[in-house]
């Protein structure tokens, strides 16, 4: 792996995903002592920037994910989640969790169904679309443990795997019933839980530990746990769930990892304090 370029965006950007089309990647400035409100839209092809959507009165965006033409994100400050419209550059739905510091939100194929993790209500929102948003729709707010903050929804959507950063434990939710349905003890905090696309395995990023921890998704047991040589951060799993890219903040790297014999096989070095992840076809 290498460095091919790097794109200048806002301050503080956490988050970072791709479109469907690996064309272009979309950034949340969330912001360092003054709270953000932009998105950067970054053409990958050319390694600029596009623009830099305005937000206000939206502020502190965070957590963001692609649905099909759509940029879905949190607006911590706001207690809201909204989504932005690439084709006609505007943002074209807002809805209210009615939660404190909802800081990752993770949404299914369709756009019928999304999760807010709300660190500071000790909650998570589900939000139950009749069709794509802004629809018919009903709100769940579902009590969880302490400090809820890493948040993936599995590819089946039947559960929401969330970390508790205070607990130190993932907890399941059954998207069904809106409960919690198990929980797994790790020792330490899951800074981000991520599902493979094939749905078998669950990668969560023990910060505070330097390690890696391996769940099977199926029987919620921990298959292997790896060390790193600095904080793991954001996760990303390939499309054929064969590998996993981690940054490392201390080292400033991302690190490419064999999801077979579970071990770092490369790493690269990045930008100062990289956080968020993403992967593209180019």
């Amino acid at each position: 792996m290498s460095v091919l370029g790097h794109v200048p965006v806002g301050d503080s950007p956490h988050e970072v995903v791709v479109s469907e089309d690996g064309k272009t990647a979309f950034v949340a400035n969330y912001g360092a002592q003054m709270a953000g409100h932009t998105l950067s839209v970054i053409d990958l092809e050319k390694r600029i920037e596009l623009r830099r959507v305005e937000l206000l009165p939206l502020m502190r965006p965070h957590g963001i994910q692609v649905i099909g033409k759509r940029v879905y994100f949190s607006a911590e400050s706001n207690r809201a989640f909204a989504s932005y419209d690439p084709e006609a550059d505007k943002i074209d739905f807002i809805m209210g969790t009615g939660q404190t510091a909802s800081h990752m939100i993770v949404g299914n194929a369709n756009e019928t169904r999304f999760y807010t993790a709300n660190i500071a209500s000790n909650t998570i929102t589900a939000f139950e679309f009749n069709s794509r948003p802004p629809a018919q729709n009903r709100i769940f707010q579902i009590t969880v443990g302490n400090q809820p903050e890493a948040i993936d929804l599995s590819p089946d959507g039947k559960e929401v795997w969330i970390g508790l950063n205070v607990d130190k434990t993932i907890q399941i939710i059954d998207t069904d019933q809106k409960t919690v349905s198990a929980t797994i003890d790790l020792g330490e905090r899951p800074y981000r839980v991520r599902f493979s696309p094939d749905g078998k395995l669950v990668i969560a990023t023990l910060t505070n530990r330097n390690e890696i921890a391996f769940i099977d998704a199926k029987s919620r047991k921990e298959i292997k746990r790896i060390k790193t040589e600095s904080y793991p951060l954001g996760v990303i799993i390939s499309k054929d769930s064969k590998l996993a890219y981690v940054t490392a903040v201390q080292n400033d790297c991302v690190l490419k990892i064999d999801l077979t014999e579970f071990k770092i096989m490369q790493k690269a070095v990045a930008g100062a304090g990289p956080d968020g992840v993403a992967l593209t076809g180019i």
